[in-house]
């Protein structure tokens, strides 16, 4: 049935929902608030009433108070986006969809929502909201796919933030887009095949407009395209922030870059090392060149927090592979370790090619969460795999190996130390395996791991 707004005479209400898929208890004021919406927010005209739902923060009012409702949704969010879009649609109050997952599975989402919008939502949310305002909604939004390097997007609303408690709000997001289209991360599929950077200017005057000296870029690869990240990182090395992203490894083959990221003031980095058998170290040590952990040395000695995240389940990963990598992160010392099980994200090529061999084990969405497996691997069972993850993780948060990597690691010791620590109790209480309609999870949530997950995916899924 088609949905028109209801006409009022006071301005009308918009409500922006970011859906939590459990509680998360005390771990929820360690986490970074939803980018996109705020964005989102930043589009919408001034005639608006806007208020945004962080449901791991505030409850949802239900009810018909709202003339619209727009909710977000990466995959793992989607059953849950859908039982909210579901109740306020009851009540007579038209919803729309957008993020990753409505953007691959929009026919699914079309099934609770009245519209959906594919890819970003910079160049259709003025459309949107006029034909809301006309009763003229349509079912699908399409965003064209940029096709040059040039990032045009708003400052983020973070006054809508107010009342609400985060580890900071003060995020920014500098680039879009990957041109590698890695065949298990959603990332080149939703943003395009090239690196879009702001334009500098518009980036430091942001970060000048924060209160604040931490500030947490929400990239998918900061430092991708070197040449267009130095002169951000130049003009924030004389604003004197402290700052943390998400990278690649590859920046620290240039020293120089190396040495510039440190004199900025980056104080930590996320990167996705994602397997120890993968063609990076592997060509590396044919040509002789600088391996992963050579890489992560160079990080870690100028004196940056690294923490590297590692998947398990590629398709040339047998059960040995737990061990391969426990020695390598021993040996390499990052600051933190983050292990991850591989998910085939609807959308990427590795989910096509599993299902087309009939390796997808259920579609239920709220577990394509990196914490359980949904997938047939290919070289053992999704109990040894589930297991082999399970036994790492604790492996890798005992006291002697945290100890070891606290001390391995120069700079900020205490703060290194407490991230550690930070990780551990959750690792300590994974249980074994259970087998419930095909797939393979922990019976008790781990809700500190699904928390960090969200906080590094950073709105994408799988990137790195």
């Amino acid at each position: 049935m088609q949905r028109s707004l209801r006409r009022q005479p006071s301005s009308p209400r918009i409500l922006l929902i970011y859906p939590a898929t459990h509680k998360l208890g005390w771990v929820k004021y360690f986490q970074l608030p939803s980018l996109s919406l705020q964005q989102v927010a930043a589009l919408i005209p001034p005639g608006w009433e806007v208020t945004l739902v962080d449901e791991s923060q505030d409850v949802i009012p239900f009810g018909k108070d709202y003339d619209l409702v727009g909710i977000t949704a990466m995959t793992h969010q989607a059953t849950r986006a859908y039982e909210i879009a579901d109740q306020f649609r009851r009540a007579g109050v038209p919803v729309i969809m957008g993020g990753m997952h409505p953007t691959v599975m929009p026919e699914e989402a079309l099934i609770h929502a009245d519209a959906v919008v594919i890819g970003e939502a910079e160049t259709v949310m003025t459309r949107l909201l006029n034909d809301v305002l006309g009763g003229r909604l349509e079912k699908i939004y399409r965003a064209p796919i940029a096709q040059d390097d040039k990032l045009d997007i708003p400052w983020s609303r973070r006054e809508i933030l107010n009342g609400k408690r985060y580890i900071t709000t003060q995020t920014v997001q500098t680039s879009r887009g990957c041109p590698y289209d890695c065949a298990f991360c959603t990332v080149t599929h939703y943003f395009g095949n090239r690196f879009r950077y702001r334009e500098t200017a518009d980036i430091l005057a942001e970060i000048r407009s924060f209160p604040k000296k931490l500030v947490i870029f929400l990239d998918d690869n900061l430092l991708g395209d070197p040449a267009k990240a130095r002169p951000i990182l130049e003009g924030i090395a004389e604003l004197g922030i402290r700052w943390g992203s998400q990278t690649s490894l590859r920046f620290a083959e240039d020293r120089e870059l190396l040495k510039l990221v440190a004199r900025s003031g980056c104080i930590g980095l996320f990167v996705g090392i994602e397997s120890v058998t993968g063609p990076f170290s592997l060509l590396a040590k044919s040509a002789g060149q600088s391996t992963q952990a050579d890489l992560m040395k160079r990080i870690r000695d100028a004196g940056i927090i690294l923490e590297a995240s590692f998947i398990f389940g590629f398709d040339d990963h047998d059960q040995s592979i737990f061990e391969k990598t426990l020695r390598f992160v021993e040996d390499s010392t990052p600051s933190v370790p983050t292990f991850n099980l591989l998910t085939p994200y609807p959308g990427t090529r590795l989910f096509q090619q599993y299902e087309q061999e009939g390796r997808i084990l259920h579609r239920d969405w709220s577990r394509y969460n990196h914490s359980e497996v949904v997938f047939r691997p290919s070289l053992m069972t999704p109990e040894q795999l589930y297991q082999g993850w399970m036994e790492s993780r604790k492996e890798a948060y005992t006291w002697p190996s945290i100890l070891s990597r606290v001390w391995k690691n120069p700079g900020r010791r205490l703060t290194n130390l407490a991230y550690n620590v930070l990780r551990k109790d959750p690792n300590d209480h994974l249980q074994p395996a259970s087998t419930d309609e095909g797939a393979v999870c922990q019976p008790c949530s781990d809700s500190l791991s699904h928390a960090n997950a969200a906080n590094h995916l950073l709105e994408s899924e799988h990137a790195g």
